[in-house]
């Protein structure tokens, strides 16, 4: 039997990248899934590729900075499926790159509403359900930029450090109830973001790779593995941890 038959996972930013490997990693070990995304045409893509192989899923719009969408988002899912086991709490943005003093509020505001406050607020509505029946699984994505400093990323630093101090205050809080809450801090994986980043100059690219131990970007998928190892009973007694998946980059 899948790890996951029968069971109900909840997966933001679900549309692409990470979150979309997520989905169908979950999928492909037998849960039913929860795509939710912002963008309607890539989060129904995801959920239609599930169903494709004969898996069932359901895309979900909302954006999850806002408490409202976050609410009927989660009660959509329950509706629909009758109970949630898993959570991945995936949905961030970059932000702008600046030197601090130079960062402008709004660009501070829209990082962190969207890397911090939606995690806060999925995990919110989503504790209430598990509780309710007695158990559950999130994981949160922050970053290696949760667990170190980055020069000129400094919304997006402090969001994602918030992420992983979020998740062990929650960790410790719900911990006797049966909730188990962990973060997944990846580095640079092959995905949209990541050329984001890089602004496609092949000499940052360069650089970049020449820090990893492995001396090659992580994929996707990598991070799905990590992220449904940690909602898996395989991980029964890990909770309040921030998993790396970084090729060996923190190691220096």
């Amino acid at each position: 039997m899948a790890r996951f038959e029968g069971k109900v996972a909840l997966v933001t930013g679900g549309g692409s990248g990470i979150g979309r490997a997520i989905s169908l990693a979950f999928a492909q070990e037998g849960s039913r899934v929860a795509v939710a995304d912002l963008n309607v045409t890539t989060g129904e893509e995801t959920a239609h590729a599930i169903t494709e192989v004969g898996a069932e899923a359901i895309f979900l719009q909302a954006d999850v900075s806002k408490g409202e969408q976050v609410k009927a988002m989660i009660d959509k899912a329950v509706a629909t499926y009758g109970h949630l086991n898993c959570a991945c709490n995936n949905a961030g943005v970059a932000g702008t790159m600046a030197p601090l003093a130079e960062c402008t509020e709004e660009d501070w505001d829209r990082t962190v509403q969207a890397n911090l406050k939606s995690v806060w607020l999925c995990m919110k509505y989503e504790i209430p359900q598990m509780l309710k029946q007695g158990g559950g699984a999130i994981v949160n994505t922050s970053s290696v930029a949760g667990l170190v400093g980055l020069q000129g990323w400094s919304p997006y630093v402090a969001s994602k450090h918030g992420v992983i101090g979020l998740t062990k205050s929650a960790a410790l809080e719900y911990s006797s109830a049966g909730i188990r809450i962990n973060a997944v801090c990846p580095s640079i994986i092959q995905t949209d973001m990541a050329r984001f980043f890089t602004g496609g100059n092949e000499r940052v690219e360069k650089y970049i790779l020449s820090q990893q131990p492995l001396g090659r970007m992580g994929t996707p998928e990598e991070v799905a593995g990590a992220v449904l190892w940690l909602c898996s009973d395989e991980a029964s007694f890990v909770t309040g941890h921030a998993l790396a998946v970084d090729g060996g980059l923190l190691a220096h």
